[in-house]
């Protein structure tokens, strides 16, 4: 099986060719269920993978296979191969499938659209592109992947480029990204000048040997990548302007694929992180938190129902990076798993919500919603307890064992992840009740149609919500049992139950932190999360349902407008930003360029002059050379006379 790892992202890639081919003869749905079968094709190559390797002893499970030599350039080799190892493999099950149920629901989501078949094509490119990048033995070949993401989101998120905001949104996308993919190339040249490989097994077997100056230098340029892809401060700006793509691209994107890759990518180099300074996790571990945090604030206040869910994404990968910072590395592929698996539930049951309500996304239009959309209403539920941390829902598992590492490595990052806890129970609660529960406010309100400038309008009072078709439906249904039962793969009542920290064992390569807190110390913790959680859900029952607080209290417009960051960088990007920009353009044009083609015009114009000595007649050349040697006789006689 070592020597198929391939045909893991193969079975896609031949998707994208065939429906590049002849996607549009094609035509819909046979495209969608080409690409569909493909992608489960995949995931069942995967599962195959991690039943060979679970049969191995722990350190057997290492699996490599080099499908040829990429780049050889004196003493500067790449190869191009595949590595498969307990993370690597973990990463693909949830990549294919998660990725897998997202196509199946795509088949009747994006029914009816004009670029149907290039959609599925572009679905399979992106799963391609994922897979290389988590399958990558060294960091070039994960680069190339980490590239490629960054490619087919930018074309996904602008499907609809007709409208500009999502033309736009998806070149804020692009453009975010580069910024931190700058920081992932530099640690690859700092890598290849300090151990002359970029292979990963290279790297951290020589982590422990490395300077430590060298180490944390590696580190943080490689964190300054995980920032961009990851959504974290700086550079989360891009990640809620992206719900402007169709919602199976906003749960494929912020699920389980592109958004953990940075997180992925400091997991892999674990041992690096341990062998660098102490500052470099506490930076980690303060980033995290920090955007946890500040993406949790901006969550209460949106009132776009996918707008929510992309602040959710954010919070939620602040708690991986904070868990990375705390040395939990186990504990932070454990959050991926689970959030991929109700962060991907919740942003489809959105996408539900919004086929049902005719394309109006605006939670106040909505209320109710659970008697017209019954499966959509109870998955979308159990989603909304898994992110909460309910037990025994998976987000409960993962999420306290990343605070029980914050606790036991600061006081002051615990208290900031519980204070996330409460406010993320509160904006979800409060999606939930504006959403599914409370009247029907969308009767209450004009058609877009009747409706004046500037006034909020519904989708009209005549309207009738309804259920999706059973290719949207089933995927919600498989989605909300695995955010039921996900938790169970790392639970810590024993040793022997903890079967993901087993598992992941040979990758962390001891860095992994040990958790000093007693067992009563952790299940007072968690009892204290849990109470935070319910606090969270108290709060939005008295404001959303009771209406004994009024919403402007809460919903304050900072925080619906983001603390005002994005509108400051774009401000600043169009204002000093262009001017920069402007001048950059103006010297390059006038002084680097005028200076050079001064040059230019210097050798043509002496050319020119030159040109007239060099008629090509005969008696034009004889002439010169007698006078040249009447000068020369001249010269020679006066010297003689002298």
């Amino acid at each position: 099986m070592a020597d198929l790892i391939w045909l893991i992202p193969a079975l896609p890639l031949a998707g994208f060719v065939i429906l590049l081919v002849a996607g549009r003869r094609l035509g819909e749905p046979a495209s969608g269920w080409l690409a569909t079968a493909l992608m489960f094709a995949s995931f069942g190559a995967t599962v195959a993978l991690y039943l060979e390797m679970g049969g191995l002893d722990s350190e057997e499970r290492v699996l490599t296979q080099t499908l040829f030599e990429w780049i050889p350039a004196g003493g500067f080799t790449v190869d191009f191969g595949f590595l498969a190892d307990p993370l690597s493999v973990t990463m693909a099950m949830c990549v294919t499938g998660v990725g897998a149920l997202i196509h199946l629901y795509s088949i009747g989501y994006m029914h009816g659209d004009p670029r149907y078949p290039r959609f599925f094509m572009l679905l399979n490119l992106f799963i391609v592109f994922m897979l290389i990048l988590v399958f990558g033995d060294n960091m070039l070949v994960t680069f190339l992947g980490w590239e490629g993401v960054g490619l087919c989101s930018y074309q996904l998120i602008s499907f609809w480029f007709d409208d500009m905001p999502n033309a736009v949104a998806g070149k804020k996308a692009f453009v975010t990204n580069r910024i931190g993919d700058f920081g992932f190339m530099i640690a690859m040249f700092l890598t290849f000048a300090t151990i002359g490989s970029l292979n990963y097994a290279a790297l951290n077997g020589a982590a422990a040997g490395m300077a430590t100056t060298t180490a944390s230098a590696i580190v943080m340029l490689l964190f300054i990548g995980a920032i961009g892809k990851s959504a974290q401060i700086p550079l989360f700006v891009w990640l809620p302007d992206a719900m402007a793509g169709p919602t199976p691209v906003s749960a494929l994107i912020h699920a389980a694929t592109m958004v953990t890759s940075g997180v992925y990518l400091l997991v892999r180099v674990a041992p690096v992180i341990e062998a660098s300074s102490p500052w470099v996790s506490t930076t980690i571990a303060w980033t995290g938190a920090a955007t946890a945090l500040l993406a949790a604030s901006i969550a209460v206040a949106q009132q776009d129902i996918k707008k929510v869910l992309a602040y959710s994404t954010i919070s939620q990968l602040g708690y991986t990076v904070l868990a990375i910072g705390s040395g939990a590395y186990v504990a932070a592929i454990f959050h991926v798993v689970t959030h991929a698996f109700f962060k991907a539930l919740l942003f489809l049951g959105s996408g539900s919500v919004i086929h049902g309500m005719a394309g109006d996304q605006d939670m106040r239009t909505m209320g109710g919603l659970r008697k017209y959309l019954p499966i959509t209403a109870v998955t979308f539920i159990i989603g909304w307890l898994a992110i909460v941390g309910v037990p025994p829902f998976a987000g409960f598992w993962s999420k306290d064992e990343i605070l029980a590492f914050a606790y036991d490595e600061s006081m002051a990052l615990w208290v900031v992840g519980l204070v996330t806890a409460l406010l993320t129970a509160f904006y979800m609660s409060r999606q939930v009740f504006m959403v599914f529960f409370g009247s029907e406010r969308w009767r209450e309100l004009p058609g877009p149609d009747e409706a004046e400038a500037g006034e909020l309008s519904g989708p009209g009072p005549d309207h009738e919500p309804h259920e999706s078709p059973w290719t949207m439906t089933a995927p919600l249904v498989i989605l909300s049992l695995f955010a039921l039962t996900g938790g169970f793969i790392n639970l810590s009542f024993s040793d022997d139950l903890k079967r993901l920290e087993h598992w992941l064992e040979p990758v962390v390569h001891g860095a992994e932190a040990t958790l000093t807190l007693s067992g009563s110390a952790q299940v007072l913790l968690a009892l204290l999360a849990t109470v935070a959680g319910l606090v969270g859900i108290g709060l939005a029952v008295a404001v959303y349902i009771k209406h004994r607080i009024a919403r402007s209290k809460i919903e304050r417009p900072v925080l619906a407008h983001g603390w005002y960051i994005n509108r400051t960088i774009s401000r600043f990007v169009g204002g000093p930003g262009l001017k920069s920009f402007d001048l950059t353009s103006a010297f390059d044009s006038q002084i680097v360029d005028g200076a050079v083609n001064g040059v230019a015009t210097v050798v043509l114009r002496t050319g020119d002059r030159l040109r007239a000595w060099q008629s090509g007649y005969v008696r034009s050349y004889a002439l010169i050379v007698a006078m040249g040697a009447l000068l020369l006789l001249g010269f020679v006689l006066t010297r003689v006379t002298l």
